[in-house]
């Protein structure tokens, strides 16, 4: 393979400025939106707050808050697994991600109920199925507690947020299936109208929206009341979306992804951020544009799911080693979305792939070469770039250098010795 193989450009590493609204203490934020709630809340009931498979930063600290105020007002707080077909549609296998998310009864004090049987609870006018979890009827009042942000499949009013917890995570297999089965320009009329089905049905009394900026920190916490959640979700989206990190460059040569998975994004990379959709009768994004992508691992809280991996070019024999293949081909299967679990060229060493990467783009000068490189999709504070992207970053108030251009090492072992890894996070 030596011959197929070329070298990689000198990187700088830059550190990258974004929009930072940010809530000092969550649990505090959080008991304050909680209380506004709290007049809807009867003594001697049971109250569920719903819990999904996603990684939400400070989400023990602010779901604690949310079950002492429950507490207070003289209610049960039951948390309730709430995640679509995530978890191999299993209790089980829900109990194994909320686990690793640290959502436990040992940790937060209140009973944890995972469910994956659900029931039809009614239809919208043209025939859409609003499912609802079993688990869901064991409770006399529900707050579903989620993130609002951008979704990774489709783009419209409502995408990842309240909505989506009551029509997927609490529709269970059932709502997801449904979910996933319509084109993408379908889903936030789909999300919206059976909200309004659940809302109706269900004893949803609010619920609370969290907005994280690019750093993944929280900075924003906000109680809905049921009769205002989705008009207040569609002006939380908005708000969001100017939070968002992104790539110094729009259009590039090369992307180097350290790890991919999914507690960084549903899709493993995030497709906002590599600009690749891959479903099959939708049009790809045209911005970003990247014409190669490289990952080289898969996380450990991915706990094998690799959905996303189609995405990828390039991959190295240590993130196949770690694919569970069953998991995820649930994922794709369920969502329709095949090819996003097709493997894509992988070599035994993170220099072989990124080498092989370079000579796939032989014909570019090395200088001009446009290349990326990230810890992940989430993380984008501080990247390393080649010098024909360097170049272009003229705007110091949002770029700063932290160090000029310096040859791209690798080990003994194949493995790059500059590495960015993720932040520490409080």
């Amino acid at each position: 393979m030596t011959t197929t193989r070329k070298p990689l450009p000198p990187m700088a590493r830059i550190r990258q400025s974004f929009a930072r609204p940010r809530v000092e203490d969550a649990a505090a934020e959080m008991t304050a939106q909680m209380e506004l709630l709290a007049p809807r809340i009867k003594a001697g009931s049971s109250v569920g707050i719903t819990v999904g498979s996603r990684g939400i930063q400070n989400i023990c600290a602010m779901l604690e808050a949310a079950i002492a105020v429950v507490r207070r007002c003289g209610a049960t707080p039951v948390l309730l697994s709430a995640m679509g077909s995530h978890g191999g549609g299993t209790p089980e296998g829900q109990k194994e991600v909320l686990d690793s998310l640290n959502i436990t009864e040992e940790r937060l004090g209140a009973k944890v109920v995972t469910c994956a049987t659900c029931r039809s609870i009614g239809q919208t006018p043209d025939g859409l199925t609003a499912h609802m979890l079993d688990s869901a009827f064991s409770v006399d009042a529900i707050i579903p507690i989620n993130r609002v942000k951008t979704h990774t499949s489709f783009k419209g009013c409502v995408e990842s947020g309240m909505c989506k917890m009551l029509v997927v995570g609490l529709g269970g297999p059932g709502g997801a299936g449904q979910f996933h089965s319509l084109g993408q320009s379908e889903l936030p009329r789909l999300l919206v109208d059976v909200s309004r089905i659940i809302l109706q049905k269900m004893p949803v009394i609010g619920g609370i929206a969290i907005v994280e900026n690019a750093y993944e920190e929280t900075a924003r916490i906000q109680a809905l009341l049921a009769e205002e959640m989705i008009e207040r979700e569609v002006e939380l989206l908005t708000w969001s979306k100017t939070l968002m990190p992104a790539l110094p460059v729009d259009r590039l040569h090369g992307l180097i992804v350290e790890e991919m998975g999914k507690n960084f994004s549903g899709t493993g990379v995030d497709t906002n951020i590599i600009g690749r959709l891959r479903i099959q009768g939708e049009a790809e994004m045209t911005s970003p544009s990247i014409r190669y992508v490289s990952v080289l691992d898969l996380s450990d809280e991915s706990h094998g799911n690799a959905t996303g991996i189609g995405l990828v070019d390039f991959a190295t024999q240590r993130l196949i080693d770690k694919v569970d293949r069953k998991a995820t081909y649930l994922n794709n299967l369920t969502t329709t979305f095949v090819t996003r679990a097709f493997l894509p060229t992988w070599y035994d060493t993170e220099q072989e792939a990124l080498e092989t990467m370079m000579f796939c783009l032989r014909s570019i000068p090395q200088q001009e070469v446009r290349l990326v490189h990230i810890p992940n999709t989430l993380y984008l504070t501080d990247c390393l770039v080649s010098e024909a992207v360097l170049q272009e970053l003229a705007d110091t108030s949002r770029f700063s250098v932290v160090h000029g251009p310096r040859p791209v090492l690798f080990d003994a072992e194949g493995r790059l010795a500059d590495r960015i890894g993720r932040p520490h996070q409080g």
